[in-house]
């Protein structure tokens, strides 16, 4: 079968590899699309990353690059290993793309998403979605129902959003900042918008400005090279400030701008992966008794993302910016989303 395997900074090829084998209480996927994710262009660019370099195997995989990537993916059920039960042949599912280890204190308690030796499929081994065909642990693959397959791809970056918004404390009727319209940010306006809370997007993009707009997940939009954005979420909220506001974009000025947004005890939820150390005005944070705080990935959170989707309550339509076919990956994928960003929001392939 076909797959997209990274190698080494820069250096990832498509190339035959052997169909995978299912195994007792695994499912086989017929992979329909894979979405691009911003991780996936970090690895190619400055990788190894989350990748386990040649002669260092992940502690729960073993696997080291070449590793097939991908981890936003959906599929069909192809064939049930012994023992699965709950899912059944031809079923749409999507896959919550981990390797845990079940056994340190964070997953004993629950937090599966802080395994201290916690990996990704299509990142730390276990194939990956940019491929024809993956085998998953049953316990990962959750069912989507009637809901599209080339949408379904993005549930995997909508539930990093939904377990965001979770980690904020917001509930309907108060009013969010997200700082950055990139994927990741207006999927966070998506999902804010589908609980009822009243959404301000701050972003520079014309592009992304006008499908905050278009894709209805933005109440307001601000632009902060034409506005104060801190005067005009003030103006919005009455003088009181937003009850929370959500980092999404990496960028210093963005977190010191979300600092500004927020009411005194309001929160702020550092959402973006940074690529490199931030500085956090702490005299912000004191003087307003702001819980700053983190998020990754998910935990128990796919079943309510999916669910926003079926109950009409998040489109993701109007995310998906392109499909292409793997052997564009690079050309058409990958350059598209590094070079000309502004462009694309969500870029799905079909394996």
């Amino acid at each position: 079968m076909k797959a997209a395997r990274f190698h080494s900074q820069r250096d990832l090829r498509i190339e035959d590899v052997p169909e995978p084998d299912v195994r007792p209480g695994a499912v086989k996927i017929a992979v329909a699309w894979c979405g691009i994710c911003g991780t996936d262009l970090h690895e190619f660019l400055e990788g190894p990353i989350f990748i386990p370099p040649p002669g260092h195997g992940h502690p729960l995989t073993g696997e080291e690059a070449p590793v097939i990537m991908g981890h936003e993916f959906s599929g069909t059920v192809e064939q049930l290993g012994e023992g699965v039960t709950g899912l059944s042949m031809g079923d749409s599912v999507v896959v919550e793309p981990y390797f845990v280890c079940d056994d340190c204190e964070p997953c004993r308690a629950g937090n599966y998403n802080l395994c201290t030796r916690m990996g990704f499929i299509g990142l730390a081994g276990g194939g990956g979605g940019l491929s024809e065909k993956i085998v998953v642990d049953s316990r990962w693959v959750h069912p989507v129902g009637s809901i599209p397959l080339d949408e379904a791809a993005l549930i995997e970056p909508l539930a990093v959003a939904y377990h965001a918004v979770g980690r904020s404390g917001l509930a309907a009727g108060d009013v969010a900042v997200v700082g950055g319209a990139g994927p990741i940010g207006l999927l966070t306006a998506a999902v804010l918008k589908g609980l009822g809370i009243t959404t301000v997007v701050t972003e520079l993009s014309a592009a992304r400005k006008e499908k905050a707009v278009s894709s209805g997940v933005a109440d307001h939009v601000l632009d902060p090279s034409e506005q104060d954005v801190k005067a005009g979420v003030l103006e919005l909220t009455n003088r009181r400030g937003a009850d929370a506001a959500f980092e999404c974009a990496g960028v210093n000025a963005v977190l010191d701008t979300m600092l500004d947004v927020v009411k005194p005890a309001g929160v702020v939820v550092n959402v973006s992966i940074w690529g490199r150390p931030a500085t956090v005005d702490m005299q912000k944070v004191v003087l307003k008794e702001i819980d700053l705080r983190g998020t990754i990935a998910y935990k128990g959170d796919h079943a309510a993302a999916i669910q926003l989707v079926q109950d009409g309550k998040v489109d993701l339509k109007p995310f998906i910016t392109g499909r292409i076919a793997l052997e564009d990956l690079i050309d058409k994928g990958f350059d598209t989303l590094i070079n000309h960003n502004d462009t694309a929001v969500k870029i799905i392939v079909h394996p």
